[in-house]
């Protein structure tokens, strides 16, 4: 095992998470990323606390429930780190985990080299801040308006919170994406419409070499444009997984855009919008998958006031 990556995985659980000797900790992988996740098992044994490793067969797709055993072991310890090739962030086993006192940490797709490189490294006192102000900008917000080359996406926000996602879970209950920066929120079911382009990457597909062109009416995808079109509607299937059911904007200055949609979302300069379940942070969509499509450099505007300007916060 790369003595370095045990090393890291002790400064995030004790910065990121706050671990402490003698607590429990459980760490959640699948046959994919079982390498990576021995080594958190290690950095927590080190640390002096009660490790324990669940080893389950890997999700189809992002959102999609783990087993009981795990959600029910999740919830029963007081931090959980879930290191798995599809992310486990949206699903009840988190949001049941979260409701019982766990502070809990979420690394979908992560690889060795963002272990070691990017937005693992940020300034998380500064992310934080950053990240803070824009949820609460997004929650003290009604209308959204995204546009990029010509194109214009409109949705609601009114009355949903904001979710700031800081990468600094302290607290009983806090949970989020590590590596982290990025706060969301869920847009309300069935008021998008429009057009969005997006050309960063989408989880589960990868960094994308030509753009995706997705329309929506009554929040609903109803034409896809692109080479990655076909293999996303696929991903999402005919159901509710077509419905908008998150926007976020990044915040980490770290983080780079890779393919792996963990760290994408967080590049500072981007936004994402995800399709599926939002019931998770504040929506009412259980589709049993979410998958977040990146857009790099756009405008966006909040009740008519523009807050991003080709990615850079102007507010």
């Amino acid at each position: 095992m790369n003595p370095q990556l045990v090393e890291v995985s002790k400064q995030v659980l004790t910065n990121c998470l706050g671990l402490r000797e003698k607590e429990s900790l459980l760490v959640v992988t699948d046959d994919v990323k079982k390498e990576l996740a021995e080594a958190l098992y290690q950095a927590g044994q080190l640390l002096g606390a009660e490790s324990m490793l669940m080893v389950m067969k890997e999700r189809e797709k992002s959102g999609q429930e783990p087993p009981i055993a795990v959600s029910r072991a999740m919830a029963d310890s007081d931090v959980v780190v879930c290191i798995t090739q599809h992310s486990l962030t949206h699903t009840q086993a988190r949001k049941h985990a979260v409701a019982s006192g766990a502070r809990v940490a979420t690394m979908p797709g992560i690889t060795e080299d963002m272990f070691l490189e990017g937005a693992i490294s940020a300034d998380y006192a500064k992310v934080k801040e950053m990240t803070k102000q824009v949820a609460d900008m997004l929650t003290q917000g009604k209308q959204v308006r995204i546009e990029k080359d010509g194109y214009m996406l409109f949705f609601s926000i009114e009355e949903r919170k904001g979710i700031a996602s800081t990468g600094v879970y302290l607290q009983p209950g806090e949970s989020g994406n590590l590596p982290s920066g990025e706060a969301y929120i869920a847009p309300i079911e069935g008021t998008a419409s429009g057009q969005i382009l997006i050309d960063g990457s989408i989880a589960g597909i990868g960094k994308l070499h030509a753009p995706l062109l997705l329309t929506l009416e009554q929040g609903r995808i109803v034409h896809a444009e692109g080479d990655a079109a076909e293999k996303l509607l696929a991903i999402l299937g005919d159901g509710d997984g077509r419905l908008l059911g998150e926007f976020g904007i990044g915040t980490n200055d770290k983080a780079r855009i890779t393919g792996v949609v963990l760290e994408d979302e967080k590049v500072y300069g981007t936004i994402h919008v995800a399709f599926g379940s939002n019931n998770t942070f504040g929506g009412t969509i259980a589709a049993g998958v979410h998958i977040d499509g990146v857009v790099n450099k756009p405008d966006v505007f909040i009740d008519d006031v523009q807050v991003l300007h080709k990615g850079k916060l102007v507010v």
